[in-house]
């Protein structure tokens, strides 16, 4: 049996369940980035699965899903269609699959959903841990195996098992598998907090894979927990702590005829279930639940990049659309013909006397691209009361902490500062870090705490670089307790009353937000501000600017 604790072995057995069956367990999430270590175990998957071919997130969509061949239709006269890759390879291997757009994960993934497609190996090359695979595509996968740690010299040499897999994929059909076990399996989910129903049945599948890989008529106990461990562990969203046993109590006794009403043949699970939850937890990783906050948070609002922009001239390609010969749009000349293939027939038909290829205008397909806004993150800070040094000096830290990772990611950034009757803008939009240490030398602080004010300094601020092309985000750091209405009076009620209207114009407006609450308890007002905006609402009480740029980068990228 496999040591399940070294990710390479855990990696290989999956492997092996994966050619038994490809179509049940749908394929394995590879953590790794490019090296020897991944390499050679890609070599695993050429083995197991012929034929195997690589692709990128940038596929075109004829290349892997097939269809109509434009010179063989030409030639011919009639339709001609080819397959794509997803039909004549038995395994996929998608490079930078943390880059796969939504549009290709939804299309793999209905062809996963149909159970006939290949065996997907995603390679998950993210740098940061919330840099992954597309949910919806994820979930279709049993395995995930992290090798980003694994050392060249403990990668262990391969065997052959193809004679051991052909066995198994023999004895597959005729497996059995019990309804106890598979409840037991479900009651096992739920206590991990997995709310997915495909993850109890790629628990199942590679059960009855695992027995017919060892040559059983049935699913055992070992099969099960092994099982359990590989295709549950990396999904668990929830793990309860130990339960220590009662001394005073005494087990209860068995019932007489519990010996005869145990069948193993029939497959029941008899071991115990908390033997099989410590089986799943010995495998969690000890950062997974930290992982899976950080990529719920940031799915919450959306990619790291601006904002999408649609153009003709510039970006990544996207699908053609029929269009016109207008002059401001690039004619696709491949998807024009393919367009205009099916129906040469008929039209030479109707003009025998036209030489050529007909094409109408019906059939013209223009080129479309898609690029991205840089975005502009505004903080607006409450630098009002006694805490209001601490507040800035943290906001300043997280300015610059936030500004060393702007390059990569075309963020701009911005801070506005509200105390007394007045917000005030104390650093433009920008990307220097030289400028932004200048100008954030001297923080001023105290006074009242004009919320509204703040709100509607970010929205202009927002509106102006929108018109420079730019994607706005706002950051509120204040502690809720607004006490200035936007006519500089000094009423609470106002105050409130004015911070809810202009957040209702931020909302209408697009504006994506985060609310960070630094007050030493959580306020209902922040929390409510922050749904009016239909934003994410975090509360940091004494947060350092460490903790406040990991809150900011996990939720807003």
């Amino acid at each position: 049996m496999a040591d399940l604790s070294d990710p390479c072995q855990r990696f290989g057995l999956a492997m092996s369940l994966l050619a038994v069956d490809p179509g049940g367990l749908g394929g394995i999430t590879i953590r790794s980035r490019a090296g020897p270590v991944r390499e050679h175990c890609l070599d695993l998957v050429g083995r197991l699965a012929q034929p195997a071919q690589r692709i990128s997130p940038t596929v075109p969509d004829d290349a892997l899903f097939g269809g109509l061949d434009v010179a063989a239709t030409l030639s011919a006269g009639s339709p001609v269609y080819r397959q794509g890759l997803i039909e004549t390879t038995r395994s996929l291997v998608l490079a930078m699959a943390e880059r796969t757009t939504p549009r290709l994960a939804a299309r793999i993934a209905m062809r996963l959903d149909e159970g006939q497609g290949p065996c997907l190996v995603a390679l998950d090359e993210g740098a940061e841990p919330d840099e992954a695979l597309p949910a919806s595509l994820a979930e279709r996968l049993a395995f995930a195996i992290d090798l980003s740690d694994v050392a060249w010299r403990s990668v262990p040499v391969w065997s052959d098992e193809s004679q051991r897999i052909e066995a198994a994929r023999d004895r597959l059909s005729s497996m059995r598998f019990g309804d106890d076990a598979y409840r037991a399996l479900g009651v096992l989910c739920l206590t991990l907090g997995i709310d997915s129903a495909r993850a109890p049945m790629f628990a199942k599948r590679a059960a009855v894979a695992l027995a017919a890989l060892d040559g059983r008529d049935c699913v055992v106990d070992q099969d099960i927990e092994t099982a359990a461990a590989l295709t549950l562990a990396h999904r668990a969203t929830h793990v309860p702590a130990p339960e220590e046993p009662e001394q005073d109590e005494q087990p209860p006794e068995p019932p007489q005829d519990q010996a005869e009403q145990d069948d193993p043949d029939q497959g029941e699970l008899t071991i115990p279930d908390e033997l099989l939850l410590e089986a799943v937890r010995a495998l969690i990783p000890d950062d997974l639940l930290a992982r899976l906050s950080a990529a719920r948070a940031r799915a919450v609002r959306g990619s790291g990049a601006g904002a999408r922009v649609r153009g003709n001239r510039r970006g990544r390609p996207l699908p053609s659309r029929p269009g016109r010969v207008d002059g401001g749009a690039r004619v696709d000349l491949v998807a024009t013909l393919r367009a205009a293939a099916p129906w040469q027939t008929i039209r030479k038909m109707a003009q025998p006397d036209r030489a050529g290829i007909h094409v109408r205008m019906s059939d013209i397909r223009v080129k479309r691209y898609e690029d991205r806004s840089d975005r502009l993150l505004v903080f607006a800070v409450d630098a009002s009361g006694s805490s209001a040094i601490a507040r800035l000096a943290e906001a300043k830290g997280a300015v610059e902490l936030l500004l060393g990772q702007a390059y990569a990611r075309r963020d701009h950034v911005a801070l506005i500062a509200f105390r007394g009757d007045k917000a005030e803008l104390l650093l433009s939009p920008t990307r220097s870090l030289v400028r932004t240490k200048k100008q954030l030398a001297a923080l001023p602080g105290g006074g009242g705490t004009p919320l509204a004010a703040g709100l509607q300094a970010a929205m202009e601020l927002a509106d102006h670089a929108r018109r420079r092309g730019l994607t706005p985000t706002m950051a509120l750091l204040t502690d809720g307790r607004a006490n200035i209405a936007l006519n500089g009076e000094a009423n609470r009620a106002a105050a409130a009353e004015d911070a809810q209207r202009v957040a209702r114009s931020l909302r209408m407006g697009g504006m994506d937000s985060i609310v960070i609450d630094t007050g030493n308890r959580p306020e209902k007002q922040l929390r409510t501000l922050s749904e009016i905006l239909d934003g994410t609402y975090l509360p940091l009480p004494r947060a350092n600017a460490e903790r406040l740029s990991e809150a900011v980068s996990a939720a807003l990228e």
